[in-house]
């Protein structure tokens, strides 16, 4: 019988600090999104940062095709005001369920964390159904003191989505 292997990861200086703030910032991105605080959402990341939305299949095979890419900060902001000013879309409410985070990787100020995710979307009759569901694979960087996202690939398990992705994931 093999033993069950070790996790040996480095926390940096205050281990205490940075778990409880990984958690933090997962539980401030759900709300954001669900509470419809779009503009502020987009302050939770770097401002070179990236966001993706990538089917299972093309993330494991390497594909290059996104659902939704953004190389940085700017572009998750012009994302959202088309979405305020110009797209039509079903209106709709979404809650995300965010499973633990396991640490992946990490140094002295970056971590590597993937967390499962569940995405249930409410329509305008009360009608809620599960929209996506996949891993987040995120990487973060204390900058200045705060924790923000420098990377975030939204791994979905299916590339067929009931909807059109209007809202982030």
């Amino acid at each position: 019988m093999t033993q069950p292997q070790t996790l040996n990861v480095c926390l940096g200086d205050d281990a205490q600090f940075d778990r409880p703030a990984i958690d933090d910032l997962l539980v401030e991105y759900a709300w954001r999104l669900d509470n419809d605080k779009l503009e502020e959402w987009t302050e939770l990341f770097t401002e070179d940062a990236r966001y993706e939305i990538v089917p299972r299949d093309n993330h494991d095979r390497g594909y290059p095709l996104a659902l939704i890419s953004c190389k940085n900060r700017a572009m998750l902001r012009d994302r959202i005001l088309a979405l305020r000013m110009a797209n039509e879309y079903n209106i709709h409410y979404d809650r995300h369920i965010i499973g633990a985070a396991k640490i992946m990787e990490a140094s002295e100020n970056t971590w590597k964390i993937e967390a499962n995710y569940l995405v249930v979307q409410t329509d305008q009759g009360g009608n809620s159904k599960v929209f996506s569901t996949g891993v987040y694979k995120t990487t973060l960087e204390r900058r200045d003191g705060q924790l923000l996202i420098k990377e975030k690939i939204v791994v979905a398990d299916t590339f067929c989505v009931p909807t059109l992705i209007a809202t982030p994931l």
